[in-house]
This record gives C-alpha cells, structure tokens and sequence, in this order.
C-alpha cells in the first residue's frame, strides 16, 4: 500500500493548517453523492397517462386513425414514420405524428426506443426542431428528451440536436423553451464530453437569460437543473465559462423556490468542490450566509447540498473558512450532528474538521464549544464507522493544532476515552490519526504536569498500544512504540535495580543474578523478527 506514505502530509505538524484540510479529491475518505439526493443526471418527461395503459413495447395497437385519445405502442411505429418521412405539408398530419411517438416514448414501462431508432427517426426528429409550427418544435423536443434518458444519448447527439436545441433556447414559445432546455440537460449528464460540447454550443448564455427572466416556475426549475448538469463532473468544466452562472445560481438559491432552489445549490456545491479558485469564486458572492440559515431548517433536501458547499468553503483557505465561521455556522450545527441521516451527520463532521485545521483563532471558536465537541465525541464512540472516521479527524486536528488550553476542554469532554476506544481501528490511516491525537495531547499533558498519560492507562490505552508494537505498518509500529517511551516509560533514577545489566551471559538486576542455560536456545527455538512493511 504505497499511498500511505504520502498520506502522512496530510496529518497536522505544528501549526500547519493545510496539511489537514481534506478536500473530497484530495482525500481517499471520499465522502460520497447520494444520487438520489443530489437529483438524477438524467430525467424523463411522462405523458399522463390511464393506468391500464399497455407497455409501449406490446404488439397489440387499436384500429382507429391519428387521434390525440389513441394510445400509441411499437407496432404504430411504422405508420407513423411514414407519415413524417413523406414530409407531408400538412402541419396537423406531421403534429399528430410527431405526438404519437412522443407518446410512446413517454410511457413509464418498457418505451419502444429501439425500435424508433431501427425506423431511422432521430434525424427526423431533429428536422421537426426547425419546423416553423411551435407545437411540432416542442413535441420533437419531447420525444429528443425521453431517448436522451436512456442508454442512446450519444445517439441523439450524433443526429445533430445540440445545436438546435441550443437555438430553441431562445425560441418565443416557453413550453419549447423549457423542454429544449430538459433535453440539453439530459445530453450534459450523459458525460463530461458531452457536457462540454453543450457548453461550446453557447447553451450557457441563453439558459442564463431563461433564469433570469423566467416565463414560469417551471421553466426556472427545468433550466436550473439543466444548468445543474452543465456544473457536475470530472473533469470540471471550464470555470472562466461557467462563472457567469454563479450569480444567478446565488439569486436562485435566495428565491424561495425549493424545485429551482435545490438544483442550484447542487450547482454550486460542484462549482466549489475544488482548489481555491473555485471557492473562491462561489464564497466572494456573499452566499455563506444564505447556506447556514438552509442548515437551520428541517428541508433535508436543501440541507444536504448547502452543507456541501459550506463544507467545501472550509477546506480553503483561512479567509474562506472565517467566511463560513462568520455566518455562523457553528450555531447550527448541533442538531446536524444528531441527524437521522448518516451523510448528514458525517458531512457535518467533515466540515468541523477542516474547521479545526484552520488558525489558531478558528480552533479556538470552535475548541470551546462544548455542546459541539461532547457531541462529535460521541460520534467517535457510538456512530457508523463512515462518521466515527470524520469524528476523530475533528478532535485530532483540534489536539495536533490546538494549544493547552484547547486540548485541556477535549480531555475535559472526554476525547482520550474516544480516542483509545479508536486504537484498535483496523484502518491504518485512521489510526495515525488518533496516534497523533494521543501523542499530542500527553505532550501538553506532561508540560503542563497533568496526568493525561494515567487516563490513558485507565481507558486501557496503554494495553492497546503494546498491543500495537506488533503492529503489521511501520508507521504505527514506530508511532506507538515512541508514544510508550515518551509518556510510559520507566523515569529516569526510579528504580536503579530494576534496570538489566549483561555480563557475559548473566543478565543481571541489581544484587541478583541467575546463569542463563546456554542450551536455553535449543529450547525456546530462533526467535524471528518482527517483519515490517512499507506502504
């Protein structure tokens, strides 16, 4: 395990605040996306349907002509694509065509794409995009979106529909509007390529003019999540292309509008999920404010993205994180911290971690806080291990970055009880973390003459950490072994007789003295070394 080495700079020395701020790309404790919170990358536009409608897919059709009442399966498909291949001059012929496919493509089970594609329609269905008739537009448009959420986007790309999806953007009609916008959306969430070929198209200015002057709710809340789309991925597009988006994803944020509001803090969530550029970029609005008075609500599905992006403010810079500290964010937290959701309680974490790794006064904002601290402790001790991991990197960036007094409040709490019940972590890197906790807070312990090192002892710390001399990793080995030494070791001049003396091969201890069997060795075997490994 070769990374592990590397890993260590990540662990605080010091004052040095960087080495244990956590990014989610920098960090193999990745915090995942739920997708179901964040919203589909892609998603379906239904018809309205009777529930004894048919699957799509079924041979059956009923005999009655074109008719907005008639219920469309994959055996109409060769009729209707005659009809709009013969190019007929008649708008209401190609509309009720166009419709019967849109509605087979819309059913909920099983829709017939394949078998549209067979019949060689997409090339058409993007023809029908310029149609001059609005109706046609928008049901093209439909039928484009529902094959763009299933397996053949990239077909549907190949057909050449980003361009004129893009230019219908800015069509008169809103409905037209806001299904093109659905569809692009659809195509960005297929991949990163994709997404950046929408973004070269022009898509960003024309779906900004659509947030800003929206005809409906509807269509903000479709043209948000489309430009969702446009934010998310790696690698990340272009930020000199997306920023123009972040002050209205701001605006939208503050509309009220929990549809539109929730893709626009997933928006911003991705945008900020980076170096520091990129925070900054989403912190100079002013938005941290906005985001905390989201945590102190019940809306679990705004909080999830908010805390997100406040998460990702505090793993930059000093001046990022007082942003956050300033909003305060730490007056919130404790409700988070006893969430029913597991990622809610370990995102929470997350962000008071990188808190902890920030400046003495940060640290100290948050090193005093006992109803915080009492409750990450407890974390540490009796939560799922996702968020046990997240817990102890907030008390050890708090003991390893912290002063006397800081450290002195999370003993009073009761962090060396939570930190000794993490020794036996078989997670290599969490385990130097903790290490590096108790070393650091047995060295303000033994300089300011507190007995820090016998508490460890009475939690069985110091069983545990014997135990860790035979410890598989190097790095804990030594850790471990140097932690004994320091803290536990036999004082200087406390018992001189117990102190082993060799001559020869007589071992002895003080005024006794006991002849070693030179066969001893037959007996006993070779002994062989502890074997170590580098990882």
């Amino acid at each position: 395990m070769a990374g592990f080495g590397n890993r260590s700079r990540e662990f605080k020395k010091g004052i040095d605040s960087d080495k244990s701020r956590r990014s989610r790309t920098d960090t193999r404790i990745q915090i995942r996306k739920n997708k179901k919170e964040e919203g589909l990358m892609k998603r379906r536009a239904m018809n309205v349907v009777p529930s004894i409608e048919p699957s799509a897919s079924s041979n059956s059709t009923t005999d009655v002509t074109l008719s907005s009442k008639k219920i469309y399966t994959a055996a109409d498909v060769p009729s209707l694509a005659a009809t709009l291949k013969q190019a007929s001059p008649s708008t209401e012929i190609n509309l009720e065509a166009i419709t019967g496919f849109r509605k087979m493509l819309s059913v909920e089970r099983n829709p017939p794409v394949q078998e549209v594609m067979e019949a060689g329609m997409l090339p058409i269905f993007v023809q029908l995009l310029s149609h001059p008739d609005a109706k046609i537009q928008f049901e093209a448009a439909w039928a484009l979106t529902n094959v763009a959420s299933t397996e053949h986007t990239r077909a549907v790309v190949e057909s050449g529909a980003v361009s004129k999806l893009v230019e219908l953007l800015m069509s008169g009609n809103a409905d037209v509007r806001e299904q093109s916008a659905w569809c692009i959306g659809n195509i960005a969430g297929e991949g990163a390529d994709l997404r950046d070929m929408v973004l070269q198209a022009g898509a960003m200015n024309s779906m900004l003019v659509n947030i800003q002057n929206p005809a409906s709710d509807s269509l903000l809340a479709n043209v948000t999540w489309a430009l969702s789309n446009l934010c998310r991925g790696k690698p990340q597009p272009d930020l000199e292309v997306i920023a123009p988006a972040i002050p209205l994803l701001c605006q939208v944020v503050a509309s009220g509008k929990k549809d539109s509001m929730q893709d626009a803090l997933w928006a911003l969530s991705y945008l900020s999920d980076g170096n520091d550029t990129r925070i900054e970029a989403v912190v100079s609005t002013g938005i941290a404010p906005t985001l905390v008075q989201i945590l102190s609500g019940n809306d679990t599905a705004l909080i999830t993205p908010a805390l997100r992006t406040l998460g990702n403010f505090v793993s930059g810079t000093e001046s990022q994180t007082q942003a956050v500290l300033d909003a305060d964010v730490l007056k919130v937290v404790v409700p988070l911290l006893n969430h029913q959701k597991k990622n809610i309680r370990k995102e929470t974490c997350w962000l008071l971690s990188n808190i902890a790794a920030g400046s003495m006064s940060q640290i100290n904002q948050l090193g005093y806080k006992r109803d915080i601290l009492t409750d990450v402790i407890s974390l540490m001790q009796n939560a799922e291990w996702e968020v046990k991991k997240e817990a102890t990197w907030v008390i050890s960036n708090i003991a390893t970055g912290g002063n006397e007094n800081n450290v002195h409040q999370l003993v009073e709490f009761g962090a060396i009880d939570a930190l000794c019940s993490m020794i036996n972590s078989a997670d290599p890197k969490i385990l130097m973390v903790v290490l590096d906790a108790i070393d650091c807070i047995l060295k303000h312990g033994k300089n300011a003459n507190r007995d820090y090192a016998g508490m460890v002892d009475e939690c069985d710390g110091l069983d545990s950490l014997e135990e860790l001399q035979e410890h598989e990793y190097e790095q804990v080995y030594e850790k471990s072994v140097s932690i004994i030494e320091t803290y536990f070791g036999v004082e200087e001049g406390e018992d001189e007789n117990l102190v082993p003396e060799v001559d020869g091969n007589m071992f002895s201890f003080g005024a006794n003295v006991e002849k070693i069997d030179e066969h001893a060795s037959d007996f006993y075997g070779t002994q062989q070394p502890l074997q170590r490994f580098n990882f």
